[in-house]
């Protein structure tokens, strides 16, 4: 009797590719119009991006918004999105670069390293640099630290700024306070919110409550001066900013070497001061 005798198929095998639960990360560390429509840019290219591969997942997308990148201590969407990695949502992380995921060398290293215990790589898209498949921490370590350095650099030199304008007499203000604008030298009274101004004075100097002020003008309709709602907040903040006594304290906090923050002054109530 003939024996037959099955040949196998040449053909490869198919192999499941594993689908990766893939988020991304973004920060900007101020709230100019030109970094908050930066953010806009980088929250819908890492929808987009994440989303046009078949093999990932969108996991979420974390973003701080106008918070330095020198401490992770102080960023609470990057702390959440580490927490949801040792929670087990995410596979793998997408960022800008190495100065949005951290701008300390120290953390750095850090959360790479605990990512990489937990199997979850970091992608960097400026240094096309993935966690995953780099030899050594070194590279890493080297691009960390040129960053710090420049973090360094920067403050440095903004240090330097302060200094100078201190000396010559000349100020610059971040954000002006309700009731104020800026005519580009000085501060000058705002005409329509100064009576604003005075009768929430007014309301605190009889005791009334700080929430119960706020009430009125959202009844109202009179809006903040970014546009929002009025809050109890709102009201303490103004009532402990020393401008609306006609002073203004530069230098209450400063920044040291380590990137730690120290105050050199404590709000009190000016209330009882004069305003607007």
């Amino acid at each position: 009797m003939k024996k037959i005798t099955k040949i196998s198929s040449n053909e490869p095998k198919q192999t499941t590719r594993k689908t990766l639960r893939v988020a991304a990360y973004c920060r900007v560390s101020t709230y100019t119009d030109a970094q908050l429509e930066s953010l806009k840019v980088q929250k819908r290219h890492y929808v987009n991006y994440i989303s046009s591969r078949e093999d990932w997942i969108f996991a979420g997308l974390y973003f701080d918004e106008g918070i330095t990148g020198t401490k992770k201590g102080k960023r609470p969407e990057l702390l959440r999105m580490i927490a949801d990695c040792e929670a087990g949502k995410i596979d793998f992380i997408v960022t800008k670069s190495i100065s949005h995921f951290a701008r300390n060398t120290a953390d750095c290293l850090e959360m790479v390293r605990k990512l990489l215990k937990l199997n979850i790589p970091v992608y960097f898209e400026k240094e096309n640099l993935n966690t995953h498949s780099m030899e050594s921490e070194l590279f890493l370590a080297i691009l960390s630290s040129m960053i710090e350095g420049e973090s360094t650099s920067i403050s440095e030199n903004s240090k330097w700024s302060i200094q100078k304008r201190f000396q010559n007499g000349t100020f610059k203000l971040s954000y002006l306070p309700y009731g104020y604008d800026w005519n580009g030298k000085q501060m000058i009274i705002n005409p329509e919110q100064t009576e604003i101004v005075r009768w929430i004075f007014s309301q605190v100097l009889s005791d009334k409550d700080t929430q119960a002020i706020a009430n009125e003008p959202n009844d109202k309709g009179i809006p903040t001066k970014k546009g929002g709602r009025w809050t109890a907040t709102t009201i303490r903040g103004m009532i402990t900013n020393e401008k609306y006594t006609g002073d203004v304290i530069f230098q209450k906090t400063y920044t040291d070497s380590q990137f730690n923050r120290h105050v050199l002054w404590t709000k009190r109530s000016v209330c009882a001061c004069r305003s607007p």
